[in-house]
């Protein structure tokens, strides 16, 4: 169950919101590997900050409802993420000052559910006649008959999207190249399953997540690893209300993010990253440099589309 949940946090083994996709940084922007630092040196792209993929992705939303509005429907653009609310997740965390304020982020995500459940589209979209609603879906994702782009993922198996669709047209206007840029961002953005299995069996790594045990251990939380954490936390708030279930959370989070940084389990994680990325990642520097110069020349348009560079 731990390897599992291991597994399943492909995004980042430490918390982050990583501008190629899926990296190991530590919490807050990964850094960038030699290779990253060179292609910047060279003008050829480097990773978004949080808050600039934010603003990337409220331009595609804007985009999204003048489309649909071409088609003859309302569409409303909902709330967004805050970068803050962004660092939640993955193996470990490191930021103790997160962990205090939304501890392993079960409000946030409870939050996000609540805005998800009062989304004003899905109610629109329920309220249409079949037909209406039938043309209202094609014209939102693309229809069975669509051509359909496929994409081959790093790690096996293939994605496909169709052609023709308001989020395509966004995201062409956005980006460019579409067929390019699909490629590169379904590439980019799944890359950690190329090398995070060996990373998380490196003796380094796993020497890190021993001395960040212990510190565990210290302080009073037998846990063999931050999965483990996370994998007893509905027992240990079973039963609880909410406030006091809040706090055990709150308390473990805290104890997580503070034993990653008082022990070489955060540093080691951002270095294993940095060099695993550069020896298994080099077959696929082409979709990676592409999807970095396409979604930093898309920012100016998103500026253009929201009024915003924020």
């Amino acid at each position: 169950m731990k390897r599992a949940l291991a597994a399943g946090c492909v995004g980042a083994l430490i918390t982050a919101v990583a501008a190629t996709g899926c990296t190991v940084g530590v919490s807050g922007p990964a850094g960038p590997t030699a290779s990253e630092r060179a292609e910047v040196a060279g003008g050829q792209g480097r990773r978004l900050t949080d808050d600039e993929r934010i603003l990337l992705q409220r331009a595609e939303a804007v985009l999204v409802k003048k489309c649909m509005e071409r088609h003859g429907f309302k569409y409303w653009v909902g709330p967004l993420p805050t970068a803050d609310e962004l660092k939640g997740g993955g193996y470990v965390l490191t930021d103790v000052g997160w962990a205090k304020r939304h501890g392993y982020g079960s409000r946030l995500q409870e939050r996000l559910k609540d805005a998800q459940h009062r989304d004003p589209n899905h109610a629109y979209a329920d309220s249409l006649p079949e037909k209406e609603r039938i043309r209202y879906g094609k014209a939102l994702e693309g229809g069975p008959s669509a051509e359909m782009l496929t994409a081959e993922l790093p790690g096996g198996g293939t994605v496909r999207t169709p052609r023709e669709s308001c989020q395509t047209d966004a995201k062409e206007r956005l980006y460019g190249d579409f067929d390019r840029w699909f490629k590169a961002e379904k590439t980019a953005t799944n890359l950690t399953s190329v090398y995070v299995t060996d990373l998380l069996r490196d003796r380094r790594f796993v020497g890190a997540v021993e001395k960040w045990a212990a510190c565990m251990r210290d302080a009073g939380h037998a846990y063999a690893d931050p999965p483990a954490v996370r994998e007893a936390l509905p027992r240990l708030t079973e039963g609880l209300d909410a406030d006091r279930a809040f706090a055990t959370e709150v308390r473990l989070a805290v104890a997580e993010a503070t034993c990653a940084t008082e022990t070489p389990l955060a540093e080691t994680a951002r270095a294993l990253d940095g060099e695993y990325r550069e020896k298994r990642l080099t077959e696929y520097a082409d979709d990676i440099a592409a999807y970095e110069r396409m979604s930093l020349a898309a920012l100016a348009r998103a500026e253009d589309v929201t009024g915003s560079t924020t």
